[in-house]
C-alpha cells in the first residue's frame, strides 16, 4: 500500500477518536475532536496531492478516497446535530430555529453525498469517472470550516470558563449561521451541476 492510500486509510481510522471525543464528556472534548477534525483534514489534502505528484494514483485510492471524506463529514454532521444543544442557552429563544436550521442544512449536505455517490457508481459502470468541479472543492472546503469552527465555539459555550459577553456568543451563532448557510448553498450548486453534467448517462426515459 502506497503512501497516499495510507493517510486515506488513517482518515478513516481517525472517525472513531473523532466521533468519540465528539461525544464523550470530559474538558476540552470539543477541542480535541476539533484538532483531530483537523489532522483527518490534512490527510485529505496531502493524499491526493502526493499521489498526483509522484504518480501513484490508484484505482483503491480513488474508491477510498472519496469515501473517507465523506464518512468524515457526515459522521461530523452527525455528531454536531447531535451535540448543538451546547449552544442552545446562548441562543435567547432562537434554539428551535437553529436546530431545525441545521438539521435542514445536515440532511442537504448529506443527500447531496449519496447523490454524488450513487451518479459515480452509475457512471463508472459506463467508464466514466466524474470530476470533482471547484464547486464541489469549495463545498467541501466551507463545510470543513464551519465544522471546525463551530466545534470550538461548542467548547467556549458548554463551559463558559471565560465570561465572555452576551455579545460575543451571539457573533458566534451568526458566523455558525452564515459558515452551515454558505456551506449548504455551495452543496446544492455543487450537486445540481453534477446532475447536470453527467444527465446524459442517466436513463430516465
Amino acid at each position: 500500500m502506497n503512501l497516499p492510500n495510507k493517510l486515506t486509510l488513517l482518515r478513516i481510522l481517525l472517525v472513531p477518536l473523532f466521533v468519540a471525543f465528539s461525544l464523550i464528556d470530559f474538558r476540552g472534548h470539543y477541542f480535541a475532536a476539533a484538532l483531530v477534525f483537523v489532522i483527518a483534514s490534512v490527510t485529505d489534502c496531502l493524499d491526493g496531492y502526493i499521489a498526483r505528484k509522484h504518480n501513484l494514483v490508484t484505482d483503491f485510492g480513488k474508491f477510498l478516497d472519496p469515501l473517507a471524506d465523506k464518512v468524515l463529514v457526515t459522521a461530523a454532521l452527525m455528531c454536531m446535530l447531535n451535540k448543538s444543544e451546547t449552544i442552545f442557552s446562548f441562543l435567547e429563544g432562537w434554539g428551535n430555529v437553529w436546530q431545525l436550521f441545521l438539521i435542514v442544512a445536515v440532511i442537504i449536505i448529506v443527500s447531496r453525498e449519496f447523490m454524488v455517490s450513487g451518479l459515480r457508481l452509475v457512471t463508472a459502470g459506463k467508464g466514466v469517472v466524474v470530476p470533482a468541479d471547484i464547486w464541489g472543492k469549495l463545498k467541501t472546503a466551507f463545510t470543513m470550516v464551519a465544522i471546525v469552527f463551530i466545534y470550538l465555539f461548542m467548547e467556549l459555550c458548554e463551559k463558559a470558563i471565560i465570561p465572555f459577553s452576551q455579545t460575543f456568543f451571539d457573533v458566534g451563532v451568526y458566523i455558525s449561521f452564515a459558515l452551515i448557510a454558505i456551506s449548504t448553498i455551495l452543496t446544492i450548486i455543487s450537486g445540481v451541476r453534477y446532475l447536470w453534467q453527467m444527465r446524459k448517462y442517466l436513463d430516465m426515459k
